[in-house]
């Protein structure tokens, strides 16, 4: 079981660019839990993914010796959710689908990516780090780098931050 939750039901096996792959497959679990739960169950989603994705990959770190096996992607998986969180609560807190939201999916999509891949600051030092804690910590965090990305990128568009 932890090895088909780690490569997220086969994903993980897709190639190339497994990571991306991972993002991608989190795109449309994240509109169905967004549209049947809101903003709460997207946060319930995040806390779940992480906590399964930290024993899963730890099970499977345990069985062999690369650091961070590509094929491990819920870490992905939980960065790109949480990367969404400003987009399922900007969407209920103005009432409407996530998806008439499209333009902020596609910035969290590409920011997670972008920070995932960069691994600047924070993020390298998580990767750095090595083990399950260290494969998951570095792709939340630039997950939340991404959603402040998103969350400034809304304002701009907005006009909030011309005011």
């Amino acid at each position: 079981m932890s090895r088909m939750l780690a490569i997220f039901f086969g994903v993980g096996l897709l190639r190339p660019a497994p990571g991306t792959w991972g993002s991608l497959a989190a795109l449309p679990l994240a509109w169905a839990i967004a549209v049947l739960g809101g903003p709460w169950a997207m946060v319930a989603a995040v806390v779940l993914a992480s906590g399964l994705g930290y024993w899963a990959a730890g099970a499977e770190l345990r069985l062999g010796d690369d650091p961070d096996p590509g094929e491990i992607v819920i870490d992905e998986v939980a960065g790109q959710w949480l990367a969404l969180l400003p987009v399922v609560i900007g969407a209920a807190h103005v009432g409407r689908p996530p998806m008439d939201l499209w333009p902020g999916w596609v910035a969290a999509f590409l920011l997670f990516r972008l920070f995932d891949i960069w691994k600047p600051g924070p993020i390298g030092w998580a990767d750095r780090k090595g083990g399950a804690l260290g494969l998951m910590l570095d792709d939340l965090l630039a997950g939340l780098a991404a959603a402040i990305g998103v969350a400034l990128l809304a304002a701009l568009a907005h006009g909030v931050l011309m005011r």
